[in-house]
């Protein structure tokens, strides 16, 4: 877990369900994703990054586990007996990394129903390649969302796809891929609650829904690292 990170974040806005697959080279054989620098990456909600090996047996053998699942994992494996001894001198703390956020219009990446990325989409995702550039680059956290229009499986599918164009046209412009950790949330994370109920059939043709649900087709994105 990164802890008191102050989190370079850029929120992508996507005009239809953007959910994210998931690559990290450095955080493969652990069960929590991890930066450059070999510390656990972290959501700007304070949730560890979990990879695909994480089961809760295997976290409870992560070194990571207790600080980021403690809840989960047995008592006897976060709280042992013997104390570890205290440090005679303190040790000196590596840099904080410093951040910034931007917000972009949501239909700026993409088409509705579509994966290609918009041209206005990539003069966007050009600005966030540069900031990146302008840091000591640990790692880029993108999580992608969808509204609730469609089956859950293919809004999964299309959200992947337009997490991979995202990924891949930041790599085509400098930024190297295994910085780039991406997760899908399908439609599990709507952020209009129960604000677009009763406008009628659930169907990409009903406009008035389709612009209501506008705000959970989104895709959040973390640039982390230090100054």
């Amino acid at each position: 877990m990164i802890n008191k990170f102050v989190k370079k974040t850029v929120l992508l806005a996507l005009a239809t369900g953007l959910s994210i697959g998931a690559t990290l080279s450095q955080a493969q054989e652990r069960v929590y994703a991890v930066t450059q620098s070999n510390t656990v990456a972290k959501s700007g909600f304070g949730l560890c990054w979990r990879t695909g090996y994480w089961t809760p047996a295997a976290a409870a053998q992560d070194a990571a586990g207790c600080e980021c699942d403690k809840d989960l994992l047995p008592k006897e494996v976060c709280e042992p007996k013997t104390a570890a001894p205290l440090p005679t001198k303190a040790e000196p703390q590596p840099p904080k990394p410093t951040g910034e956020k931007i917000t972009m219009a949501a239909d700026a990446l993409f088409d509705f129903n579509k994966a290609v990325l918009r041209p206005e989409g990539k003069a966007k995702l050009d600005d966030v390649a540069v900031k990146a550039k302008g840091i000591k680059l640990e790692v880029i956290l993108a999580v992608g969302h969808t509204d609730r229009i469609g089956k859950d499986a293919y809004n999964q599918k299309l959200s992947e796809k337009r997490a991979a164009a995202v990924k891949e046209y930041l790599v085509s412009k400098g930024i190297e891929a295994n910085r780039v950790y991406t997760e899908g949330k399908g439609e599990k994370q709507p952020v209009t609650g129960d604000k677009c109920k009763g406008l009628g059939a659930e169907s990409g043709k009903n406009k008035k829904l389709v612009d209501c649900l506008q705000p959970d087709r989104r895709v959040d994105v973390e640039v982390i690292g230090t100054k």
